[in-house]
């Protein structure tokens, strides 16, 4: 079913056909809608007359006037339209539309703000990836939070979505970490060895070498670091994935699809890749390196692929993984990287470009870093020594629940501050208490409404028990339960998942203040009954809102 909102700017794009000179226009102008703060100004507002008036040379309020004079109501959304100002144009929504609402979200248990699923090409969603030389930190967390969920936003759009981890298993760090483990491993059998500054020095790499002499004694004592290196690197890499792999799963995240930079070389896709691209005209040497011709993507400079010792870059590496992702059939491939990579964002849709595919196949979310604070105070991140805190340790404190929320609370380019404190207190100073505690709220009232014998079921939710919601705070509630499917939408649209904690925020306000202004359960049965139907639509916006976010709905607290 469309929304209200969906349905009013259908209204308004019939109209204006009957503006002069619409028709002749190029390409349609967008209809937007804003909820005026002054309820008195109506539930909709729209300033399309303004630009539909510039691109005619027309007098804004003669053509609002047009568009309002011919509105098609034949549906009965509205009770009026007026026009405001110099031509703006205000909507009243009848009482009944609202009602309409929720009747949609109690007819379909689980799915109000979902569509259903298409036969489409696949969306991949490549996020985490983080390097296999040491535990998930916070800021890993953040993107792993923001991948999954705008994956689940995905499919909840229709689209067919493949979750994926890309492995960078291979290179330079890897024989660093398998030194490091080489290194800490002598330590832990009392060598006097020196540990090198530039190596992976966190205290992880000492229990990882204690685990390795509880597995394989000292056998490599007196083993060369060249003889032994191939060993300590696959088992520090080993151990060190098989961790965040668990950590994840503790996290509530899941991928379909684990993709080894490993396989790339082994099956010397790097240099095809390069080959293919020499082949269309995009790779040229100078100075005894390869280059490829990024500027003619509008990168700001070439980009060396293979340098003048003969090895590939990672750039080389990952223009070869993007081509394997095409290869593989997907359409649309959304990439989650952390900010530090906003240099590369160019180079790789250049890359993308010259394999073949349109710029707009490839979209890379930067997820900015995260700032840890215990009571408003700094908590010491820094990696000198090796040391910082991890993924799941800050799960362990505060639980998956209050982690995932509150890396959502704020836009992926915005830094964001996480409160441990805050994270864990049950007050409404923690965001994700504030919409959970609302949740278990509803839960308990239908539950004494059980208890009292009030008979209620969803197939009640008739006009003739809804007209009876006549308080205006039931009807911005109803407003904006209709606004749900479009903040789902415009999350994917912009790939942006914290406009769904914001919704959240605002409906759990109203819904509270509601509560508190209102009794749900009275004296008045029939009222009663309208109220329930209120209060059980408003419970599934949230449960689903929270299950877009991997969160529980709990329903006792």
């Amino acid at each position: 079913m469309a929304t209200v909102r969906d349905r009013l700017k259908s209204m308004i794009a019939r109209s204006a056909q009957s503006v002069a000179g619409y028709r002749e226009l190029e390409a349609e102008v967008k209809i937007d809608l804003d909820i005026p703060r002054n309820s008195g100004h109506g539930d909709y507002a729209t300033n399309f007359a303004f630009a539909l008036a510039k691109r005619l040379k027309q007098n804004p309020r003669q053509v609002a006037s047009e568009i309002v004079a011919n509105l098609d109501d034949s549906d009965g959304l509205l009770e009026k339209a007026e026009i405001a100002g110099p031509g703006f144009v205000n909507f009243f929504i009848r009482p009944s539309a609202w009602h309409e609402i929720l009747r949609e979200v109690l007819s379909a248990p689980g799915k109000y703000g979902r569509l259903e699923a298409q036969e489409g090409p696949m969306v991949q969603v490549e996020f985490v990836s983080a390097n296999p030389t040491g535990p998930l930190h916070i800021g890993h967390g953040r993107g792993a939070a923001i991948g999954d969920v705008l994956a689940n936003l995905l499919e909840a759009r229709g689209c067919r979505v493949q979750r994926e981890y890309y492995i960078n298993d291979a290179g330079n760090q890897m024989d660093t970490l398998g030194r490091s483990l080489y290194y800490r491993y002598l330590q832990e059998l009392g060598e006097n060895i020196e540990f090198p500054d530039n190596h992976y020095r966190g205290e992880y790499m000492r229990e990882l070498a204690r685990e390795f002499i509880g597995e394989r004694g000292e056998s490599f004592r007196n083993s060369s670091l060249e003889d032994s290196l191939a060993v300590f690197t696959e088992y520090a890499s080993r151990r060190i994935f098989e961790g965040i792999k668990e950590d994840l799963d503790v996290f509530g995240v899941r991928f379909d699809n684990w993709f080894s930079e490993r396989e790339l070389h082994d099956r010397d896709m790097v240099r095809k890749t390069i080959e293919y691209l020499r082949e269309r005209g995009f790779i040229y040497e100078k100075e005894g390196a390869v280059w490829f011709l990024s500027t003619a993507f509008g990168d700001e400079k070439d980009r060396v692929v293979v340098r003048a010792n003969g090895a590939s870059t990672y750039f080389a590496a990952d223009l070869a993984y993007h081509r394997n992702k095409f290869e593989r059939g997907l359409s649309s491939v959304i990439d989650i990287w952390g900010a530090d990579h906003h240099g590369y964002v160019d180079r790789m849709l250049a890359g993308v470009q010259a394999m073949g595919a349109g710029r707009e196949a490839v979209r890379v979310v930067l997820v900015q870093l995260v700032n840890l604070l215990r009571g408003g105070q700094p908590v010491a991140m820094s990696t000198r020594g090796g040391e910082f805190v991890t993924l799941r340790e800050v799960v362990d404190e505060v639980g998956k629940d209050a982690t995932r929320f509150l890396f959502l609370t704020r836009r992926t380019d915005s830094p964001l501050d996480f409160d441990l404190e805050v994270a864990k207190a049950r007050s409404n100073d923690n965001p994700v208490f504030y919409v959970q505690y609302a949740h278990a709220r509803l839960c308990s009232v239908m539950e004494v409404a059980r208890e009292r014998g009030v008979e209620f079921d969803r197939d009640r939710a008739t006009e003739e028990t809804l007209h009876l919601l006549q308080v205006r705070e039931e009807f911005e509630i109803m407003k904006l339960l209709g606004e749900y499917p479009e903040v789902v939408g415009e999350c994917v649209r912009s790939l942006e998942p914290h406009y769904i904690p914001y919704y959240l925020h605002q409906l759990v306000s109203l819904f509270h203040g509601y509560y508190h202004d209102n009794r749900i359960l009275s004296e008045d049965v029939e009222l009663t009954k309208a109220r329930l139907c209120l209060a059980l639509a408003i419970k599934e916006v949230i449960g689903n809102a929270l299950s877009l976010l991997g969160v529980t709905a709990p329903e006792k607290m």
